[in-house]
């Protein structure tokens, strides 16, 4: 029977979407964006590290293509499994131990000695980072004040501009400097596994994941951290807690339930637009510096140009956590596609250096902010008994293009170079712009609790 002193779930849903910005989410968020900053610079300095063991090891684009899609295979995998385990065990659990996977993976990257190895622990390193992202956003999103939900959502995304201009840093101040500058960017990439151990202890649970399992004193003790970071003392509410009612409880069960009558418009989309978003962003953004390099530009220059159209990420999350609260998401998000469009075909063309860096920044800009608003809105579609499934799902699927695209560049540069690459991503830009539209938005509304 359930205790008449304990809040309903509802109740405490309320608490949590008319709360301020607290001290407490800012923890919430700043512990999830740096581990999400981390991710990012892992992910970054593989299209530097590919670019400088092209020339030493003197790898084929078959090798090369193999380095760089190995990582999404593991990101596939992980996204998948990783939403089914935070459903399962919690997401502060889950987004610690692929912290320290993917961290562990890429510290040890620096020790190899050829391609099969380091083959091998980038499915690793994926394996990490595929798991960690979806369930971040899940995490925060479940924190968050329904008033500035998206917001907070892009600007955890946001780290991943900082994260990629920190590999941008390093990929051109450390890997040029010596043969072993590529071991010592990997060596960098280890941090996230001391991270790992902040996180697991540092981070409170989900409390509506939490009062989806039936623990609802424990997340009535979190709610309470956040009413008191926020001068809000009051009593639990006073009455019983009804039979809770969840969508799903086995992982099966909320893998079918993704398709069903409900959701299966919203899951059907957002698979479109991730996949298409990944073919794209992955496709321009891992072999920019090798594009460039083949373009005549030196090492050196060629990762110069790529870190100023990396620093273009950031007005491109500010100009998006603006909007996604004023437009929704659905218009923010196919607006800042539409962009990309534009910017993919005038890059495919540019052949100055000003125009290669005006496209590439205009590129990031849009890209990036379309990146935001994607993952903000794609665990609010979903219930919180299947949202990081729903969200590691779409995830996975997008991570089949990411495994694709890194193969089909070679061959689209080697037809018809640049312009046929950039025109190919421009028309998935184009697809998932209006897949866009079949998502629910959720703007200012709370979360689906079920």
């Amino acid at each position: 029977m359930p205790d008449p002193a304990l809040p309903s779930r509802s109740s405490l849903a309320a608490r949590l979407d008319a709360l301020p910005f607290t001290r407490a989410h800012f923890r919430v968020l700043s512990g999830s964006g740096i581990g999400w900053a981390l991710d990012a610079m892992d992910v970054g300095l593989i299209s530097f590290i590919i670019a400088a063991l092209a020339q030493q090891w003197a790898l084929t684009p078959a090798e090369t293509g193999w380095i760089a899609s190995i990582g999404f295979v593991g990101m596939a995998v992980g996204a998948g499994v990783g939403g089914l385990l935070a459903d399962r065990i919690g997401r502060r659990q889950v987004f610690a131990i692929t912290l320290l996977v993917y961290g562990l993976a890429t510290g040890a990257s620096a020790l190899v000695g050829g391609v099969a190895m380091l083959m091998v622990l980038r499915f690793f390193v994926g394996l990490g980072l595929g798991a960690e992202l979806p369930v971040a956003s899940t995490y925060v999103s479940e924190f968050a004040p329904a008033a500035i939900r998206g917001r907070l959502i892009v600007i955890l995304e946001a780290f991943w501009a900082v994260g990629w201009t920190a590999s941008a840093l390093i990929g051109y101040f450390v890997i040029p400097a010596s043969e072993a500058g590529w071991r010592w960017a990997f060596a960098l990439g280890a941090v996230p596994a001391a991270y790992a151990l902040f996180v697991r202890w540092g981070l409170p649970e989900s409390p509506r994941w939490l009062a989806s399992r039936g623990r609802i004193a424990d997340a009535e003790r979190v709610v309470l951290t956040l009413e008191t970071s926020a001068d809000l003392r009051r009593r639990p509410a006073s009455r019983a807690e009804p039979g809770h009612r969840v969508l799903a409880e086995s992982s099966s069960a909320r893998v079918r339930m993704l398709w069903s009558r409900e959701l299966r418009l919203r899951t059907a989309s957002v698979w479109l637009v991730w996949f298409c978003v990944n073919f794209a962003y992955y496709g321009a953004f891992i072999w920019i510096p090798t594009i460039l390099f083949n373009a005549g530009y030196d090492l050196v220059r060629s990762f110069g140009f790529t870190l100023l159209i990396t620093l273009a990420q950031l007005p491109g999350y500010a100009v998006a956590a603006w909007l996604i609260e004023l437009w929704g998401r659905r218009l923010t998000l196919s607006v800042f596609l539409a962009g990309s469009v534009v910017a993919a075909l005038f890059f495919g063309t540019a052949g100055e250096p000003f125009a290669i860096v005006a496209a590439g920044m205009a590129l990031s800009f849009f890209n990036l902010g379309a990146w935001g608003a994607l993952y903000a809105v794609t665990p609010e579609i979903y219930p919180t008994s299947l949202r990081a499934t729903g969200a590691g799902w779409a995830a996975g699927v997008g991570r089949i293009a990411s495994i694709i695209a890194p193969l089909m560049v070679p061959m689209l540069l080697q037809t018809g170079g640049a312009p046929l690459a950039f025109t190919v991503f421009a028309g998935f830009f184009v697809v998932a712009a209006v897949a866009a539209w079949g998502l629910a938005d959720r703007r200012g509304k709370s979360l689906d609790d079920r």
